[in-house]
């Protein structure tokens, strides 16, 4: 398609509620003219894909046009895009791996085709679960990009590209879901999600997994590693092939009954989707398809990632562009997913790739010559054709650098993410437990961080995600209580005051991020219970182990440890939100933020949220601001035994009834007692 940085003249670009946006944030004024071009880029890609391709829904059905396509009368058509090959050929099970007797004939604009007829007995001749190879230029052994099911060949050493047709398909029973008001999102990997010491299934996750994720009250599952990746411990984002959900845990099959099960439970369902770069393998992955270093990526230095050492794609290729918006479709059509998280937009959206750039927030860092248009306008394609196939999707920006208008839609000229993830907050924490005894927390700092963030852009909210459960760093479970979890989380045990501290800390922290961090909130599949451990897949560094790559579900199981206390919490906390629903809600007020006292109190939701992060002192009769008269009562308290507290506060207990007295700049307060290391939820009753 071309470059777009001199194409478009802005003056001439009308972007539909661009006053809405400069409404909403008057600092990007000066930047109006870049704001149009870039619009003006979109649509003249958006344009050029309706004229030249028979509109945008065509375009992104490539996988009907591509890769292997077995008709109704079982005769097959098989097509690439290889613009620098000089010859392909198909072999595989079928011809008994004859490398030279099946060539695809050469088409325009760097395609190839061959057609396969039907057996003499009308069957296909590609059979179900059969393996094939593409040869190219006589030397190359090659994966079709576009291939369904690949599986680790007999040697275990690369993948092979397996025919995905059998007789009697998976078919879905049940409707996607509603995009919920708030989205609590329960991060998850399903070849973690077993106890024991292997690869978890699609089958099992469905059976012993989503049914906790729904008890625990989350409503929406991000799913990791999903799409197809020859190295296990690349945690699924080094991508070998785009198209086929990995082989690891299960069949394409047992990967849509398992979706289709999320569903049936009420369950949102989205995927972690990679388009910031993809592996270098060349045996099993894109890379060097056509027997050159371009084809779906730039040639040279621009097309390999400086941190990564992996390969990126060129998003000013028609064909690329074919490749991966016809990737999107083809998870929310054929796996029925809700919607996508995108991993690396920094990396996408920057020449540097953020490579050892630090953004100070100055808005000339995002509208200056080291802004990647060709990607930006990509990620603005693919919201715009997300939204477009499903008016009810999702999309989360995993961004760090502040993006303005990210989180704002297409026709504002914003890039058309709904939300972006809160990637400071959890740096915030591990920063804190690393470096700081909690008496020395400044809690106006922990506030400040967790409410700066953009108007009126969504802002998913997390302690921490699997980047914090990774080996080389601890969950904040482990900073917490460190090696003491092996020896004194029992219920028997003597009272322990780092445990003590540990349970109490864990609770607040996630409240406090709950009520004040975002619009939306996201926990790691394990973290919830204080998952002990770190996570490390199998690797030469330790061994082919599998015992750190699980979740220990035995541990929350077990009515005699401690970990159930924090599991009680999780989900009574996200029930509550379920209650009232402050995530969908207007930013809290934080009325209280006493450096002192180290007291924070808030209102959202109609609720007020009260933390005393204080490591010895209690108070009583401590006044607090409230906007609205009446009765409060306590709802929840992380000091209740049942999360393993002291009960020092009585949960719906006495009422604590306004006095008519303003306060912290609200127009009435109430007085209560506020224990240490404790967070209240009130009420109005």
């Amino acid at each position: 398609m071309g470059s777009c940085q001199s194409s478009v003249d802005p003056s001439t670009v009308e972007v539909p509620r661009l006053q809405q946006l400069l409404d909403l944030d008057p600092y990007l004024t000066p930047y109006e003219r870049e704001i149009k071009r870039r619009y003006g880029c979109l649509i003249d890609a958006w344009e050029k894909i309706n004229s030249l391709e028979g509109g945008i829904d065509s375009f992104s059905r490539g996988f009907n046009k591509f890769g292997v396509i077995i008709h109704d009368d079982n005769s097959v058509t098989w097509r690439e895009w290889a613009p620098g090959a000089e010859t392909v050929y198909l072999y595989g099970d079928f011809n008994d791996w004859r490398e030279d007797s099946h060539p695809f004939r050469r088409l325009e604009y760097g395609k190839w085709e061959i057609n396969l007829p039907a057996e003499p007995d009308g069957s296909c001749i590609l059979k179900h679960m059969s393996r094939v190879q593409l040869h190219v230029n006589g030397c190359f052994p090659r994966i079709s990009p576009w291939a369904k099911y690949v599986k680790p060949h007999e040697d275990g050493i690369v993948f092979q590209h397996h025919i995905y047709n059998p007789p009697e398909p998976y078919v879905m029973q049940y409707p996607k879901v509603p995009r919920p008001k708030s989205l609590r999102i329960y991060e998850c990997h399903v070849g973690i999600a077993t106890s024991e010491l292997r690869v978890g299934t699609y089958d099992e996750f469905r059976e012993n997994i989503l049914p906790r994720i729904k008890r625990q009250g989350y409503n929406t599952i991000q799913l990791m590693g999903i799409m197809e990746h020859a190295y296990y411990a690349s945690f699924g984002y080094q991508v070998t092939s785009f198209f086929a959900a990995s082989s690891r845990y299960g069949t394409p099959c047992q990967l849509k009954r398992m979706v289709d099960e999320a569903h049936n439970m009420g369950l949102y369902v989205m995927l972690d989707v990679v388009h910031s770069h993809a592996s270098k393998n060349t045996l099993d992955g894109l890379n060097e398809f056509d027997g050159t270093k371009a084809c779906y990526f730039h040639d040279g230095a621009k097309g390999t990632h400086p941190l990564w050492d992996s390969r990126l794609f060129n998003y000013s290729e028609f064909e690329v562009l074919r490749f991966l918006l016809s990737n999107l479709r083809w998870y929310q059509e054929e796996y029925n997913f809700d919607g996508f998280r995108f991993d690396g937009v920094t990396s996408m959206l920057y020449h540097s790739r953020g490579a050892g750039q630090g953004f100070s927030g100055h808005y000339d860092e995002y509208f200056g010559l080291n802004v990647d248009t060709e990607a930006l306008v990509y990620l603005m394609l693919a919201n715009k054709l997300v939204h477009h196939i499903n008016e009810n999707a999702v999309t989360i920006a995993e961004d760090v650098s502040g993006m303005p208008a990210s989180g704002r839609p297409v026709e504002e000229g914003g890039t058309g993410f709904d939300y972006r993830l809160a990637m400071a907050i959890p740096d915030k924490w591990i920063k804190l437990l690393k470096e700081f005894k909690d008496e020395d927390w400044n809690v106006g700092d922990i506030v400040h961080t967790l409410t700066n963030r953009r108007w009126k852009e969504g802002t998913v909210a997390y302690v921490e995600s699997h980047d914090q459960a990774l080996v080389g760093d601890k969950t904040i479970a482990f900073w917490l209580m460190d090696s003491k979890m092996y020896t004194l989380m029992s219920t028997t045990s003597e009272s322990n005051p780092i445990i003590n501290r540990g349970l109490a800390l864990h609770c607040m922290i996630r409240l406090i991020t709950h009520a004040l961090g975002g619009e939306a909130y996201l926990n790691f599949m394990g973290n919830e219970f204080g998952h002990p451990e770190w996570l490390d897949f199998p690797r030469a560094g330790n061994n082919s182990s599998y015992h750190y790559a699980r979740r220990q579900w035995n541990l929350v199981d077990n009515d005699l440890l401690k970990y159930k206390f924090l599991n009680n919490f999780d989900r009574d906390m996200n029930n509550l939100e379920e209650k009232y629903g402050w995530l969908h809600t207007e930013p809290a007020y934080v009325s209280t933020k006493h450096e002192g006292d180290k007291v924070v109190c808030a209102e959202r939701g109609g609720l007020l949220f009260v933390f005393n992060f204080h490591h010895t002192n209690s108070y009583t009769d401590y006044r607090l601001g409230a906007n609205s008269s009446g009765d409060y009562k306590v709802i929840l308290s992380s000091d209740s035994s049942i999360y393993g507290g002291f009960d020092r506060v009585k949960v719906d207990g006495i009422p604590y009834p306004t006095q008519g007295i303003p306060w912290a700049n609200r127009t009435d307060s109430i007085q209560a007692y506020l224990p240490s290391r404790t967070a209240l939820v009130f009420a109005n009753y």
